[in-house]
């Protein structure tokens, strides 16, 4: 178990040096800007002392790396919820352990729809996930406003996305798929609590919110 908890510490550490890592780096070997074969530019922009990495490629990887620093089992719920248009500010919450998501939205246009979120811990409780998608796809709302807000963890990791027409979710979302267009770096932003849109900038159009967040240093 000493050992276990040996090559846990370490493979954090790695995870934390790549989000940290400077700009022509790619966390995970993935194509950067600087390389001719890529297909997609990954463009870091710095939280704090972090890089938030844009483009799925990017993404899938990070949050591979992320969910799996701490062991592979993890504790999870998921819960379908209505998201209404309307006008109106509506707030979904779910927590599990000491750690909570809520995604707080203002939408207009069309009818319910239904959408998940899902929620998972580490075996150590070192690390929380939090997903909030439309498992068909595409949203034909039009969001006025959103937020997701974790409580007992720092987000280390967060992106939003759009899927285009005719994309399928199923009953799982994929994460940092091909068909999950991630939104503009000016149409969000992100803090150590939130990811929100950015008044002024932000589209309207929102399918996907993932976030990877690490335990408080006061909470452990």
């Amino acid at each position: 178990m000493a050992g276990l908890a040996s090559w846990k510490q370490k493979r954090l550490r790695f995870v934390k040096r790549d989000l940290a890592a400077p700009a022509h780096r790619s966390p995970i070997g993935a194509a950067t800007a600087s390389s001719p074969s890529s297909s997609k530019m990954v463009v870091p922009r710095l939280l704090g002392n972090r890089r938030v990495w844009e483009g799925s490629t990017a993404s899938f990887f990070l949050l591979q790396l992320l969910l799996s620093a701490v062991g592979a089992k993890e504790e999870t719920i998921t819960a379908d919820f209505d998201v209404r248009p309307g006008g109106m500010v509506h707030s979904d919450s779910k927590s599990l352990g000491d750690y909570t998501c809520t995604f707080t939205y203002a939408a207009q246009g069309g009818t319910n729809e239904q959408w998940q979120m899902s929620i998972g811990v580490s075996e150590d409780n070192l690390l929380f996930s939090c997903s909030i998608w439309r498992p068909q796809g595409k949203s034909y709302l039009f969001f006025t406003q959103f937020k997701a807000e974790v409580k007992g963890a720092k987000i280390q990791y967060a992106m939003a996305y759009v899927s285009p027409i005719g994309s399928f979710a199923g009953s799982k979302a994929g994460v940092g798929e091909q068909k999950d267009i991630p939104l503009k770096e000016e149409e969000f932003f992100t803090t150590e609590r939130t990811v929100a849109h950015r008044e002024g900038k932000f589209h309207s159009e929102l399918s996907k919110v993932l976030i990877v967040a690490e335990k408080s240093h006061d909470e452990l």
